[in-house]
């Protein structure tokens, strides 16, 4: 008798693409505000009337470009892996090995979140120097807010990995171990 995974097959499945969807959309508006700034930044430069805010906010958005982008590559299970040495194995260790990896990938990024939340008391205060009406906390915010929408993504390949969706067709190429950041 096969059982389903705690959402369901077809539930899991509508919840991940919504919610790629959606860190689809919002790493398409980091993109598109980090051009637009960039090409702000230029236009000012030529012009001789240089943006004092647009070094700093070029950085903050390509951080924040990267790290939801990082959200986003964890629903598509599109992270740099390396499952050559897990295909070797036995089916079983096989799948005990890739459940092992995706817990330390769970817990990493559930300790990186922690570590987020506890930096936001420390810069309270703080400020971005050229925009100083922007607090530090709104910036640094993405690391534990990223952290969860990770943990969200993996915490569904774990599901899969142990209760696999009701699928039995594989796409070529693919293996049990794929996604394993």
């Amino acid at each position: 008798m096969q059982t389903t995974s705690i959402l369901g097959g077809g539930a899991m499945q509508r919840f991940r693409e919504r919610y790629g969807l959606l860190l689809e959309w919002v790493v398409m508006f980091l993109v598109v505000a980090l051009a637009v700034e960039v090409t702000l930044g230029i236009i000012f430069r030529m012009s001789g009337h240089s943006l004092v805010w647009y070094d700093e906010v070029a950085s903050v958005l390509l951080a924040w470009l990267t790290f939801y982008g990082s959200a986003l590559a964890s629903v598509k299970r599109a992270h740099i892996g390396c499952p050559e040495v897990v295909d070797q194995l036995p089916p079983a260790v096989k799948q005990a090995v890739a459940i092992f990896g995706q817990i330390l990938v769970i817990l990493f990024f559930a300790l990186l979140g922690w570590v987020g939340l506890t930096i936001m008391p420390i810069l309270q205060g703080d400020a971005m120097v050229s925009l100083p009406w922007v607090p530090m906390n709104f910036v640094q915010s993405v690391i534990p807010i990223t952290s969860a929408l990770i943990l969200v993504a993996e915490i569904m390949f774990l599901i899969d990995l142990i209760n696999p969706p009701p699928q039995t067709a594989a796409p070529a190429g693919a293996s049990l171990s794929d996604g394993l950041h």
